[in-house]
């Protein structure tokens, strides 16, 4: 081995072992202290993230060292607010989720357009005909197409209105009555849960004759929303609300100062409402309050009115969250109430009307129930029971209490 070849090596050697000693001197001098850190503390996320302290805990030695620690605090803070941003986007994703399923729906109901075509019965058929004989003066079907108040098409036709089966066929004889009486007479009938297909088919009868008449209008309206009740079929269910939906409309138009006709209107949106996807079913919602209002501000002694608007203040007091940020969207403001105002309106029933229904003394048990008001809740619960079940909403509504009941007594 030559000389400069033996100086060469020794060289290398000698440089090679201070650099090991350098990086032996670094590593106790800065590294090691910073083994002591809480990792635990710093990584997990649920805690909140502190510079100051991270800088007491880190070496702050001088030159490279104290340059690199200032970098990693940097890196340290972002990977902080990542994490916040992560866990606040993990809250939006949790809550779109639970929308999913209710778009479907609701792309669904666009696609499939707000008008169904219903196959129509032998049994209609001949009630056409038969109504065609009698009625001499008619000499064919007439047909319009109205545009609703929320820019929906609705197609209304004469005839369509008889499109599904009624539980039993129609006299064959059409008593002629006048106006008055006839009003008088499908009042009446409608007092008893098994008079309100009478007094539908009744209204039928004269639907041509006393087609422009508002006092009329209101009352088939209301006699489709009876319908819908009795109806265990959803697309007749969907027709019945639709058609009462239309002719309220009409007789809103006609007279505009008339509360039944708002009253009946409103209500006919929230069975149309059912059948819709979330923006549309918010959309009625509004359209429901808002000729609620208008029903009680022309008929202010209405019991039925401010059971009306317990239901709607309970409901409304019980919205999820993407429900009020679409309605907030749609109308600039997001619709508020709570339980007490339920109870307030359930409360004014009441008084104008005692032992108005058995639904009305549920909805009073639960509000007071919400409000831990349990000798109160368990005081309408008990009158509730203390009412005979006549209409399904009776039903409902016991089957509610007893519930509650159990609940009470735990």
């Amino acid at each position: 081995m030559s000389h400069s070849t033996r100086r060469g090596l020794i060289l290398g050697i000698t440089v090679g072992t201070a650099g090991i000693s350098l990086l032996l001197f670094w590593y106790h001098k800065f590294r090691k202290p910073r083994i002591a850190m809480n990792l635990p503390k710093l990584l997990s996320v649920g805690s909140p993230f502190d510079p100051v302290t991270l800088q007491d805990e880190i070496c702050n030695g001088q030159g490279i060292a104290v340059v690199s620690q200032g970098r990693q605090l940097q890196i340290l803070e972002q990977l902080n607010e990542l994490l916040r941003n992560m866990e606040e986007l993990k809250e939006e994703i949790r809550f779109l989720k639970e929308a999913i399923s209710r778009l479907k729906e609701y792309v669904q109901g666009e696609l499939e357009g707000k008008v169904t075509v219903h196959r129509v019965s032998p049994q209609h058929r001949a009630r056409r005909r038969r109504i065609a004989t009698v009625q001499s003066s008619a000499t064919g079907n007439s047909s319009e197409e109205a545009e609703s108040e929320g820019g929906y098409i609705t197609a209304n036709t004469d005839t369509e209105e008889q499109s599904f089966p009624v539980p039993k066929p129609f006299n064959t004889h059409i008593e002629e009555l006048n106006l008055e009486a006839l009003l008088q007479k499908a009042d009446h009938l409608r007092m008893n849960e098994s008079g309100k297909t009478e007094s539908f088919e009744l209204l039928c009868d004269h639907k041509e004759k006393f087609k422009d008449e508002t006092e009329f209008i209101w009352r088939l309206a209301r006699a489709y929303g009876d319908m819908y009740e009795l109806s265990t079929n959803t697309q007749e269910k969907k027709h019945y609300a639709n058609i009462g939906k239309t002719l309220g409309e009409r007789a809103i138009t006609k007279a505009p100062t008339n509360g039944y006709c708002h009253l009946w209107f409103a209500v006919l949106c929230g069975y149309v409402s059912e059948f819709e996807g979330l923006q549309n079913k918010i959309n009625y919602g509004h359209r429901f309050k808002e000729h609620l209002d208008k029903a009680i501000q022309f008929l202010p002694e209405e019991p039925f009115l401010y059971y009306l608007k317990g239901r709607y203040c309970y409901t409304v007091s019980k919205l999820t969250w993407i429900e009020k940020k679409m309605a907030a969207t749609l109308f600039g403001k997001i619709p508020s109430s709570s339980v007490e105002e339920a109870l307030h309106s359930f409360l004014k029933t009441e008084e104008l009307y005692p032992g108005y229904s058995k639904s009305n003394y549920m909805h009073l048990a639960k509000c007071y129930l919400e409000l831990e008001q349990k000798h109160d809740a368990l005081k309408f619960c008990n009158l509730a029971l203390s009412l005979s079940s006549v209409t399904k909403e009776d039903k409902e509504a016991q089957k509610e209490v007893e519930r509650m009941i159990t609940s009470l007594k735990r």
